[in-house]
Parts: structure tokens; sequence; C-alpha cells
């Protein structure tokens, strides 16, 4: 009599174990079809007044030694425009000199992307000097996949990296309209 009792305990732990592991499984399927990808674009519109579109794509990345930096990538106007790479530092802690080129590494190519920071008026008459834009252009028109990136800012900081899914943003805003 205590080997059928054994066996029915036997059965029903069992059992047990199955509907625990079943509802685990259940609850991983509908978190993963429920929750959005790490790498989903998170390239943003606005109106920018008088009939211009501003599209961007907006970050914030960590350097080598751990300190934060915005980096906005954007278009302004119709389709076809040119992109702009701004970066931002925390006010009083960088002063960003320009014109020093932004350098970037992808493997075995490099690019040096012009800095635009004084055609901007408002980044001009800024006297913080924590903001520095980069003409982006060059950069997306050789860019064939979203391969990960390392930018290179003399004086400030030697290496941000910048993960594919960012790249494929900046490679996304050329043509975005909504």
């Amino acid at each position: 009599m205590a080997s059928a009792e054994d066996s029915s305990s036997h059965r029903w732990h069992g059992l047990l174990l199955l509907k625990r592991a079943l509802i685990c499984l259940l609850t991983a399927v509908v978190l993963l079809l429920l929750t959005p990808s790490i790498a989903q674009a998170n390239v943003l519109a606005n109106d920018a007044g008088e009939g211009s579109l501003f599209v961007r794509s907006l970050e914030t990345l960590r350097d080598l030694d751990y300190h934060s930096w915005q980096v906005v990538a954007y278009r302004q106007g119709l389709p076809g425009e040119p992109v702009v790479l701004r970066i931002v530092g925390f006010p009083g802690k960088v002063r960003l000199n320009h014109p020093t080129n932004l350098l970037v590494h992808a493997g075995r190519r490099d690019w040096a992307l012009e800095d635009i920071t004084l055609a901007n008026p408002q980044l001009a008459k800024d006297q913080r000097e924590a903001a520095a834009e980069f003409d982006l252009q060059p950069l997306i028109d050789d860019l064939t996949n979203n391969r990960p990136l390392r930018l290179e800012l003399a004086g400030v900081f030697t290496e941000l990296p910048v993960p594919p899914y960012v790249v494929g943003e900046w490679r996304s805003l050329p043509m975005a309209s909504q």
C-alpha cells in the first residue's frame, strides 16, 4: 500500500512541476511579445514651425571614462537635407574648443567629420561651450550597414562607443518623414 501512495505522490509532484514550468514558459513568451525591443528605433519628428519638419535621434552614451554625453543626430527640413550630429557634455565639466573635427572609427575605416558648431548662431553665442555640432552626412553616405562606431574628440574623449542600433537610427534620418 505504501508503494501506491508513493507512486501517487510522485505523479502529483511531477504534475505540479510541469504546471510550474508551463506557467514560467507562458510568462516568458508574454514578456517577450509585449516588451519592445531594445534596438527599436527612437527617431522623433516634430514640426519646427513655418512648415519645416525636424526629425532627430536622441541618445545618452557613456565614454570609456564613464562620462555621459547626449548625442543628438537631427535633420531639419524635407527628406534629403543633411544630417547634423550634436554632442553635448555637462556644462562646467567640459569645454569644447572649435573648430575640432570629430574622428569616427569603424574597424579599418576612419572619418573626420567637420566641426560646424560656429555656423549655428545659438551655439556660437553659448558661453558654456559644452556642445559641438558636426556634419554627419559624409558618414551616413559611406555606411552600408549598422556597424558599431567609436567617436574620438581631441582633448575631450578618446573613445565614445556608438552601438549599431543608434547607427541605424542615424542612417534612417535622411529620408525620415514622420
